[in-house]
């Protein structure tokens, strides 16, 4: 394992992890909104390892041991997140990745696709929403919504409490399938203990940036797996269906019942459509 921080050209301090070597290539994973890099299931990148890849995963900006601000104060935009990947192909010296996003993590990585198509050689959308993309779908589920308002009167000092919030986070992520309880619990409290401040993840929340007229999912030029739940309650099975109608090519895979999560029991499927989109990229 290679564990190094990479600064970008703005002065952000980003903590990244490699492991494996790139037999095949190099596969970057790009986590969603609040979450650092430990919410990649270790099964996943073992996986993606065993098959010739290296694997880099990576703390947001105001996640894990990453640059974190202040709760509020953000001082970056969904670009400067997308120019965060290249910074950190750069940093390790690869000249082209595939790019793996979930969430938040997709809508970037398609970003920096579009801008960056050299350094792109395919996309993995997992969880995630196309770029200028209308779809039809009923939004974050109600109880979600109303969790995330108690985000008000949340003690953010004490650390039972924070764990119980988000524990009840990762609950309502879980779609229709069984929570895993313990895993979710064993990346909170991993994540506590790395964290400066777990509330300056919610930054994300107040991400801005208007998409310019190239930002947009049909001009994606390059080989697309869209991974979707079909219980998704942040972002709908919709989503991954008009995306796949929109991106010339894309593959889509549907787990049913599954949420807006990534759980172990799903990584050999995953893992497998994943290097299979990166062995046609090669050729």
């Amino acid at each position: 394992m290679n564990e190094r921080f990479i600064t970008t050209a703005d002065g952000a301090r980003l903590a990244t992890e490699a492991l494996g070597e790139p037999v095949q290539g190099t596969i970057l994973l790009v986590m969603g909104a609040t979450a650092s890099r430990l919410w990649w299931p270790e099964g996943l990148k073992a996986e993606l390892v065993r098959t010739g890849y290296r694997v880099i995963s990576f703390d947001h900006r105001d996640t894990g041991e990453s640059t974190t601000h202040a709760p509020g104060d953000v001082r970056y935009d969904i670009f400067d997140i997308a120019t965060d990947l290249i910074a950190i192909l750069d940093g390790y010296g690869v000249s082209a990745a595939h790019l793996v996003g979930m969430s938040l993590g997709g809508y970037v990585s398609q970003i920096a696709a579009l801008d960056h198509p050299d350094r792109a050689l395919s996309l993995t959308l997992i969880s995630s929403e196309p770029l200028a993309t209308p779809y039809a779908g009923e939004g974050i589920a109600p109880d979600f919504m109303a969790h995330f308002t108690t985000m008000e009167t949340l003690d953010w000092s004490d650390r039972a409490a924070v764990t119980a919030f988000l524990l009840r986070v990762g609950e309502l992520s879980a779609g229709s399938t069984p929570f895993d309880r313990d895993q979710v619990l064993r990346r909170i409290e991993r994540d506590l203990d790395r964290s400066s401040s777990m509330q300056s993840g919610f930054n994300h929340s107040m991400l801005s940036g208007d998409l310019a007229p190239r930002h947009r999912a049909d001009r994606l030029a390059l080989p697309v797996l869209i991974v979707h739940g079909s219980a998704d309650p942040v972002i709908s099975v919709q989503a991954a269906e008009a995306a796949a109608r929109t991106i010339s090519g894309a593959r889509l895979m549907v787990i049913e019942g599954r949420g807006h999560e990534l759980v172990d029991r799903d990584t050999p499927q995953i893992a497998q459509a994943i290097v299979m989109l990166a062995e046609g990229a090669h050729g």
